[in-house]
């Protein structure tokens, strides 16, 4: 039974470790495309973002984002495969 208890504990510790990874990833994301975005499309702060301003902003928060989802799910993507690698030759 303390084994159960013991392998339950893993799990549950795992499970938050990756829940916290994916806001840290989060996070980062937001603060990098912010920063990017911020230097490409504002070239004069002022009290209000005039239309092109707004519109570049858009533009540019997508095309970060779909990069970062593409790298996201090409990593996975890959850390799957060599799981599954290591995994075959260790029945081998």
């Amino acid at each position: 039974m303390a084994d159960t208890a013991t392998g339950q504990n893993k799990v549950e510790l795992m499970s938050q470790v990756k829940q916290q990874i994916a806001l840290a990833n989060a996070q980062e994301m937001l603060s990098k495309m912010t920063e990017k975005c911020f230097k490409k499309c504002i070239q004069k702060p002022g009290k209000a973002l005039d239309n092109s301003e707004q519109r570049c902003i858009s533009q540019c928060m997508d095309r970060y984002m779909d990069a970062w989802n593409l790298v996201s799910r090409t990593y996975g993507n890959r850390l799957q495969r060599e799981h599954y690698k290591g995994t075959v030759e260790m029945a081998d």
